[in-house]
């Protein structure tokens, strides 16, 4: 599967090329390219999912985890190295499957809705930037490479939040999302750090005896961490910055707002779940605490909003709350001894992933008809 290295290179080199010599192409064509490379993004993943799976379980009836790509990036001591890599297990090849196929449908949606826009090689590009940062993200081999592309997540939907950049509520809304997740990423940098020291790896399977010896200093290490999920995952009172990032795009909306960016806090406590569960599950009862109360408030919130993306916003931090209140009452990862909840919240994200990217797609056509966000104005809807 080393094909798999084309997953990441192709949307960056997109992005690249559109960013740098973009201008110089018509909008037509600067379209096309962006949407034929995440064409082929898309095959690969499928190909990545089918071989993957048709693979068939190990002797203890799971999927393996495989490596086909990794390097040292950096050395920092004997046992303690950052490295960049590719990791595919069941979750992470999911989340190919679905941040390609969402990100395909808006790249082939934004050629007829941003038509006429200024700046419309500059979005694509954008565009290419992202993908590639979240599927970065999800292919990590270990905590570091995971936060270099979960930044660099964070700065390109900054960047498409505040697309019209000549309105001051995207611009104000492109500033909150950022630096609100900015906090909150500090915390996951902390708790990273902790992590690195004490269990002498960033590995997401480090040495068993090196934990048991770190204490209390592990459960803080995977707080800290999460306090970064939950910034990215739009979770109370950290959720501050997502209704108002609807100033973007629509289709903007319909890729970080409901199908990617959002989940990648739930994705974060899925892959580091085995550490949850071992060694802070008091932690994860917090966890499900506050995605409880998340849920429950957002859904109560957006009964009373009359702007239809805002409403879906809400909806969105609600069914969040619900993946991660599936995690958190977790007792184990394995489906026959409690860990129901962790098929469910993978489950639930997937198929939350496409509904609620549709239904952002099919508001920004009704957007377009009425010229209007107000559900008032929408006849009925």
């Amino acid at each position: 599967m080393e094909y798999t290295i084309l997953i990441l290179l192709l949307p960056l080199l997109s992005f690249l090329f559109l960013g740098l010599a973009g201008m110089k192409l018509k909008p037509v064509v600067a379209g096309a390219i962006g949407t034929a490379v995440l064409a082929v993004v898309a095959l690969l993943s499928y190909c990545t999912a089918f071989e993957y799976f048709s693979a068939g379980r190990d002797a203890a009836g799971m999927f393996p985890t495989l490596v086909p790509w990794n390097t040292v990036w950096l050395p920092i001591s004997r046992t303690l190295h950052i490295d960049l890599g590719i990791l595919l297990d069941p979750i992470s090849v999911m989340m190919l499957v679905v941040i390609s196929t969402v990100s395909l449908m808006v790249h082939v949606y934004s050629l007829g809705y941003m038509k006429g826009e200024r700046g419309f090689q500059r979005y694509y590009a954008f565009l290419s930037l992202f993908t590639m940062s979240m599927m970065g993200l999800v292919v990590a081999t270990n905590i570091f490479q995971m936060y270099l592309f979960w930044e660099l997540v964070g700065v390109s939907s900054y960047l498409l939040i505040g697309f019209y950049y000549t309105k001051k509520e995207a611009v104000a809304a492109s500033k909150k999302a950022f630096i609100v997740t900015r906090f909150a990423d500090l915390g996951f940098l902390v708790g990273i750090l902790f992590y690195g020291y004490y269990a002498g790896t960033f590995s997401f399977t480090p040495d068993v005896q090196l934990l048991a010896a770190a204490g209390a200093m592990i459960p803080l290490a995977l707080g800290l961490m999460f306090i970064g999920g939950a910034g990215k995952s739009a979770m109370f009172p950290l959720h501050i910055w997502l209704p108002d990032a609807m100033e973007g795009p629509t289709p903007v909306s319909a890729l970080i707002h409901a199908a990617t960016m959002v989940v990648a806090g739930v994705y974060l406590v899925a892959r580091m779940f085995p550490l949850f569960i071992g060694y802070a599950p008091e932690i994860l009862h917090w966890t499900a605490y506050i995605g409880a109360f998340t849920a429950l408030y957002a859904a109560v919130v957006a009964c009373v909003q009359s702007d239809i993306k805002r409403v879906l916003a809400f909806s969105t931090i609600s069914q969040i709350g619900f993946m991660i209140v599936a995690l958190g009452v977790c007792t184990s990862a394995d489906p026959h001894a409690g860990g129901l909840g962790y098929m469910a919240s993978m489950f639930h994200l997937f198929t939350h992933a496409m509904f609620k990217a549709l239904l952002f797609l099919g508001a920004g056509c009704i957007i377009h008809a009425v010229h209007s966000n107000e559900m008032s104005a929408m006849g009925g809807l």
